[in-house]
């Protein structure tokens, strides 16, 4: 068994993996067992490819639920189901404070400490690979590019969620009173998000994805570019400067060896991961350690707390679980039918009566339909290339640019025969954002998007039922700072209004 080491280190428990040199990217799913000091570690290349996978396993157990949590769970599209809500309510109810804001089922933390371990992690790699020997400078250089990557959008994830925070570029590797310190200000945390970018960029050798897609490339940097960019031009007063600096990484990215799928449902199949469309992923396989979120969105055909008509059973088969997590009708009821998005996203459950009498029961989600017989086990795409269109279009129109072709191209791929008939035609600079938010609710639904996307178009609070009464409360925009946190961070404090 290849060895491992899980070191906690201090107060804020920051947790790094050092793998031997026998672990590859696809053997993610180890124990730690031994244990190895860095003196010893970071000698060859070898130590720093096992750091760079031991990074990526660190982020895919965050990826596997809280990029879905932070990014869509508290927007209009879930409510509960006749099964429960697994203790997820107080997210899409917006009824979160300091107590609850960690899900009473599942396990899962909603809090910030493991996303510091994988900054930790990145931070690691930062100090030490450059002083490493590599066979060929480019595989030393993409090393260090893709630490820089992961470190800006783990705080990309973070500003977003918490606003303001403690800011650590360094390893913490012992402990002493640095590890205590005040969060900086959410400007000066994308400065380092737009450095740490920039950085990547100027480190990679080239513009190739590797296969699988689920590490990061300069075609994956150059999305969350443009992501942060539409963000500080829309709610940062960055303005037209970030927007051009927006369309042109988006520009960027369409000269990689990205492709629109003919088929939606296929990018999604389980046995076509890695597929031209998708330029990010977080990697989960069947028979790995790690689920994800989607276990509570999915319902097994067999469940026996109902009496499923065929109908309902055929949709649904090969999935498991139970649908905890149900898509409201205010969000389903905007589907059409002649769009392929819609099936290939959800399906509407019904029961059958002993008589015959056929009755609604629930919504589910099959976007993700994992392993045939198993489910969950899909990957967790962060950028793809229908996204990047999209926020092209944003960025265009932010400008005062022409959005429609963009846009069009999702549409033609979801209309297929019927595209005539939603032919996007260019409107004003307002009706064209609401086009495009709503484009990308159809788009990206179930992919941890709609969330950001609501704040990012200032959209929140007149969308979202359980904050439309709340228009004054705009603390809620962000989430409380947990008392687990707290009790362990005594230079932090906790968000106003919480």
């Amino acid at each position: 068994m290849k060895k491992i080491k899980a070191i906690i280190i201090g107060s804020q428990v920051f947790m790094f993996l050092l793998f031997y040199s026998s672990c590859t990217k696809k053997d993610l799913n180890q124990v730690p067992i031994s244990s190895i000091s860095t003196a010893s570690y970071w000698k060859t290349q070898a130590d720093g490819n096992g750091g760079l996978y031991g990074m990526y396993s660190l982020f895919r157990t965050q990826a596997a639920h809280n990029h879905f949590i932070f990014g869509e769970l508290r927007s209009e599209i879930f409510g509960p189901s006749p099964f429960g809500t697994a203790g997820y309510e107080q997210y899409f109810n917006n009824t979160m404070n300091s107590s609850n804001v960690t899900p009473s089922y599942g396990g899962n933390i909603t809090t910030w400490q493991n996303l510091y371990t994988v900054i930790n992690h990145a931070n690691l790699l930062l100090k030490y690979v450059p002083n490493i020997s590599y066979a060929l400078d480019a595989d030393k250089k993409r090393t260090i590019a893709q630490a820089y990557a992961m470190r800006a959008f783990v705080y990309y994830m973070m500003v977003r969620t918490w606003g303001d925070l403690v800011i650590h570029t360094e390893p913490i590797e012992k402990v002493d009173a640095s590890l205590q310190k005040e969060r900086s200000p959410k400007e000066e945390v994308f400065k380092l998000i737009k450095a740490d970018i920039e950085a990547a960029i100027s480190n990679f050798p080239d513009n190739t994805i590797a296969t699988g897609r689920n590490t990061w490339s300069l075609p994956g940097v150059n999305a969350l570019k443009a992501d942060v960019y539409l963000w500080t031009g829309k709610l940062m007063g960055g303005g037209a400067a970030d927007f051009n600096i927006a369309l042109n990484a988006c520009n960027a990215v369409a000269t990689a060896d990205v492709v629109l799928l003919p088929d939606f449902a296929s990018i999604f199949n389980y046995e076509n991961k890695g597929n031209k469309e998708v330029i990010m992923a977080s990697r989960l396989h069947h028979l790995e350690s790690v689920t994800n979120i989607y276990q509570y969105m999915t319902l097994s055909p067999n469940t026996p707390f109902a009496t499923l008509d065929e109908e309902s059973k055929t949709a649904l088969a090969g999935l498991g679980g139970l649908t905890y997590l149900a898509p409201t009708t205010a969000v389903t009821s905007q589907f059409s039918s002649d769009d392929q998005r819609t099936a290939a996203s959800f399906v509407n459950v019904y029961t059958i009566t002993s008589a015959g009498v056929r009755n609604f029961h629930v919504t589910t989600p099959v976007k993700f339909r994992g392993a045939p017989g198993y489910g969950s086990f899909d990957d967790i795409v962060l950028y793809r290339y229908a996204d990047v269109l999209l926020m092209r279009a944003e960025a265009k129109n932010a400008l005062g640019q022409d959005p429609s072709s963009d846009i069009n191209m999702v549409r033609q791929r979801a209309y297929k025969s019927n595209f005539s008939s939603h032919v996007f035609v260019n409107g004003t600079q307002a009706q064209n954002d609401a086009i495009i938010l709503q484009e990308r609710l159809f788009e990206l639904i179930f992919e941890g998007k709609r969330w950001w996307d609501l704040i990012r178009f200032k959209q929140a609070f007149n969308i979202v039922p359980s904050l439309k009464t709340q228009q004054n409360a705009t603390h809620l925009l962000l989430w409380p700072i947990s008392l687990s946190t707290l009790s362990i961070e005594p230079k932090v404090q906790q968000n106003p209004g919480y």
